[in-house]
């Protein structure tokens, strides 16, 4: 049963994404592997060294790297290495950033890190292959929706600096969580058809579901370690 279904799953696969696609699209993910564990290597140099700290340093860095990958152009895979290179020096200082998070996660209960990485993977793994097998350019039209809620987003973040919000801070939590899961739709499918436009750089393409999948991570771990926090307290109680 279970290999029928693969079976019927691959077919499927193979009948929606043509061959360069393919290719293209092992390659975004092989390079979105490597720019998760650089992330991790980045938050565990932060938790367990004092080498490197989250701050205006790695911010500074990240943006720095950010810049560098954007304004290098794909010749051709000429500047592959260092364009790679770049990336990995983000999704790094990205991990690192993640690190004061991460400090007070452990604090209130280890445990949901793992529950946060694991949830993170099969959302963003579920809606990765609903856009690989949807109906082509289907999710396409949520550019325009999904640009209005990250300046809901702006606003809202810059209206709470005044407010001090509580129910405005959980409304930018759970709608930039909605977001982002909509990013996943849309950018997968923004990534095949650039591929099949002739645009084979899986570097840039890679960045743009790393910000998605760390987007989501970061915001489930706050909402798992709020659902904790409160499930202590009713127990204290």
């Amino acid at each position: 049963m279970a290999t029928a279904t693969v079976q019927s799953f691959m077919t499927s696969f193979n009948n929606k994404i043509e061959e360069p696609v393919r290719q293209h699209l092992k390659n975004v993910y092989a390079c979105l592997a490597m720019s998760t564990m650089a992330a991790a290597l980045g938050s565990a140099v932060h938790l367990f060294t004092n080498i490197l700290q989250a701050g205006l340093v790695s911010a500074i860095g990240a943006l720095v790297f950010f810049f560098l990958l954007m304004s290098t152009p794909d010749d051709n895979g000429k500047t592959l290495t260092t364009r790679i290179g770049y990336l990995l020096g983000f999704t790094f200082l990205t991990g690192v950033g993640l690190g004061p998070l991460l400090e007070h996660v452990i604090l209130v209960d280890p445990s949901i890190i793992v529950t946060a990485f694991v949830a993170t993977s099969v959302v963003f793994i579920c809606f990765s292959l609903c856009a690989m097998l949807s109906e082509r350019g289907k999710w396409l039209y949520l550019g325009g929706t999904l640009m209005t809620m990250l300046t809901t987003l702006m606003v809202l973040s810059l209206a709470n600096i005044f407010f001090g919000s509580v129910w405005i801070y959980q409304t930018q939590l759970y709608l930039g969580l909605l977001a982002m899961c909509g990013f996943v739709l849309y950018d997968t499918q923004v990534i095949i058809e650039k591929r099949r436009l002739g645009s084979k750089d899986f570097v840039a393409h890679s960045l743009d579901l790393f910000v998605d999948f760390i987007g989501i991570f970061r915001r489930l771990l706050i909402i798992l370690t709020q659902k904790e926090q409160e499930s202590k307290k009713k127990r204290r109680d």
